[in-house]
């Protein structure tokens, strides 16, 4: 996978927008860029995340009580923490700020838990085409997209079927410079199909892909990142 951006976005979704924010502004101190129309119904709050984006997605109607997807844990490096300081937003979502260079974190990792190890490695490896890098200190895998971590590590509890829908973290996102092309290279190394690519007006062209667990992973063409949004010809 060629990346646009060399590195992970992530994202939730919440029916209280202001609580959320106050956390993630006042508590985690990110900076708000903007605020993004969807749909109707639907609009997303932007921060900067060490050069991610922390999209928080105010939806106006009632979420549904899902379970937990396998994304599991946030973890930002930050200077001045020496030792790891765990929280949890009013969504539940668990984030820690962590000293640099815990488990290879320089900027942010995002911890998964996953039924089948072998299955994600191959797909992380094969479908995303990333790369290795050296196990956790707990021994969990971890992968790296640019520089945002991927840790790995088997989870009894993790879903088998994840939704999209519901509290807590729900997806990540890749942003690449050919959607279409990424698109076809996942299904073709056992990614799971949620959406086929879409232009969304001139922001973007985006498609939806899950892995071994159904966990969902937005590929996204910026126009902003990469140009033209026009589909291969």
């Amino acid at each position: 996978m060629k990346l646009a951006k060399p590195r992970i976005d992530i994202g939730f979704a919440t029916n209280d927008a202001p609580a959320a924010l106050a956390f993630w502004q006042n508590e985690i101190g990110l900076p708000f860029d903007h605020t993004q129309p969807i749909r109707r119904g639907y609009k997303q709050h932007r921060h900067d995340l060490c050069g991610s984006i922390l999209k928080i997605n105010q939806v106006y109607e009632t979420l549904p009580d899902n379970p937990p997807s396998g994304y599991r844990e946030l973890l930002i490096a930050r200077e001045g923490v020496t030792v790891r300081r765990p929280m949890c937003d009013p969504e539940g979502n668990r984030v820690s700020l962590v000293p640099p260079g815990t488990s290879g974190i320089e900027r942010i990792g995002i911890r998964l838990g996953v039924r089948d190890v072998e299955a994600h490695r191959r797909f992380y490896t094969e479908a995303l085409g990333l790369p290795q890098g050296e196990p956790a200190p707990d021994g969990a895998l971890t992968f790296l997209a640019g520089d945002t971590v991927l840790i790995v590590a088997h989870a009894a509890d993790a879903p088998s079927d994840a939704a999209f829908d519901g509290h807590g973290w729900r997806y990540i996102t890749f942003q690449v410079f050919e959607v279409d092309r990424e698109h076809v290279h996942v299904l073709a190394h056992g990614g799971r199909e949620a959406r086929a690519p879409v232009t969304l007006g001139t922001t973007a062209r985006i498609s939806m892909v899950r892995d071994p667990d159904g966990n969902w992973i937005e590929l996204s063409q910026r126009a902003s990142l990469t140009g033209s949004l026009a589909p291969p010809a």
